[in-house]
């Protein structure tokens, strides 16, 4: 292959490729603005050469070889490159081969950049902007995008968040045994608010960030793919399937929001939640269920019902009360308040919202859930009252349309 179909095979093998080739020549340099710079430069070689010479028959592993032989020449003759590395103390396991390697035989060095990107060093946004840099791909002004700030800015976080790994030395590895019960938590949270940030932006304009989806549901295969025997991994995965099948029914046709309840399961994506399901088992089987896998389950219970009214709500409001005990949290609560309401009435799951009004009153879906019961009691102007204050707190226009639009049907405005 070679003219124009060539450049358009460099950017499909990066875009394929790029997140292992940014994390084994970090690992193996210690470095994550040196891998950076040196894959940028094979990809400028390579659209300079496979037009001309053809596509090789590895086009990643000739992506890896000439951006690690850029590197050795950049240490060689930057000092300042030389004596990064040596304050690194580079272990033993990343000294650069001078022989040629096949890229095949590499090992997936991604594991390691997860757990750098998430470091608990590192500020929980720095994590995030990191991880989607990194790990999902996204340019700086896709990051920015993700945060809804300037390009610049989240510029700046980038290079803080780089800086901050060479200055506390934070290692490119996989923690130990001993230590990864209380790492991988922390890489599972970061997938996780990515895909919440996509599926459920909590700003901006858009019911649904398919990008940012997309990209962690991508993650949690890789991670799922690299740890395929941690079970909270699995269960994180399935959960994200499960929930992303129901995305093409969020949004009707005039882009509004579709709540559950009124959703067209026929445009569910079966094979999302046939896989989903499947995946529920193994994250379920065993001592010491997590609250990942608890969450796909009862996801798994939504998915396969006919119909919002036949779902098995008893079993939900169990399967809330497991999660309530091993992972305690107000947004937990209230999930559970919404399944009661459902499985014994609108007036004893008004109760427990009302019970939670001092933990979640700036958090706009209690007010949100408060005036839907509310409605459905017939008290109309409390329930108005309520949409008003959740139309106050909530920052997605598409979450605010809806509100406005509710507000507007109870108020005859």
């Amino acid at each position: 292959m070679t003219g124009p179909d060539a450049a358009g095979c460099v950017e499909a093998v990066f875009r394929e490729g790029r997140s292992r080739l940014l994390a084994l020549l970090a690992a193996r340099f210690g470095d994550l603005d040196l891998a950076e710079e040196v894959i940028s430069e094979a990809v400028e070689a390579a659209l300079r050469r496979w037009p001309v010479d053809g596509v090789p028959d590895k086009p990643l592993a000739w992506l890896f070889t000439t951006a690690r032989r850029k590197a050795v020449d950049r240490i060689r003759r930057d000092r300042t490159y030389a004596q990064r590395l040596a304050e690194l103390r580079v272990e033993s396991d990343r000294t650069v081969p001078t022989h040629e390697v096949d890229f095949d035989d590499i090992p997936d060095e991604r594991l390691r950049l997860f757990f750098t990107c998430c470091h608990p060093a590192l500020a929980p946004e720095a994590q995030i902007a990191l991880t989607l840099r990194c790990l999902a791909g996204l340019t700086t002004h896709e990051v920015a995008r993700a945060f809804l700030v300037p390009t610049a800015t989240m510029a700046q976080r980038l290079v803080r968040a780089k800086r901050k790994i060479r200055a506390a030395r934070i290692p490119f590895r996989v923690p130990g045994p001993d230590e990864l019960a209380s790492r991988l938590p922390g890489v599972l949270r970061v997938v996780y608010l990515v895909f919440t940030q996509g599926y459920a932006p909590s700003s901006g304009d858009d019911l649904v960030r398919a990008d940012l989806a997309d990209e962690a549901v991508r993650l949690a295969r890789v991670l799922h793919r690299l740890l395929p025997d941690e079970r909270e991994v699995t269960g994180l995965l399935a959960l994200l399937l499960l929930t992303d099948a129901r995305r093409a029914a969020r949004i009707d046709a005039a882009g509004s929001q579709v709540l559950l309840e009124h959703q067209d399961r026929a445009l569910w994506d079966a094979d999302l939640v046939a896989e989903g399901r499947r995946l529920v088992v193994p994250a379920l089987t065993g001592p010491g269920v997590g609250p990942y896998a608890v969450q796909a389950a009862i996801a798994a219970l939504h998915d396969e019902a006919d119909s919002f009214a036949a779902t098995d709500w008893p079993q939900i409001v169990a399967l809330y009360d497991v999660l309530l005990r091993i992972e305690p949290s107000p947004l937990v609560a209230l999930n559970r308040a919404v399944a009661v309401a459902v499985r014994d009435g609108p007036d004893a799951g008004l109760v427990l919202l009302d019970g939670l009004a001092g933990d979640l009153s700036d958090y706009h879906l209690l007010h949100a859930a408060r005036a839907d019961l509310l409605r459905r009691l017939g008290r109309r102007a409390e329930a108005a009252a309520a949409y008003t204050v959740a139309l106050d707190l909530a920052g997605n226009e598409a979450e605010r349309a809806t509100f406005a639009r509710r507000l507007a049907e109870l108020t005859g405005g």
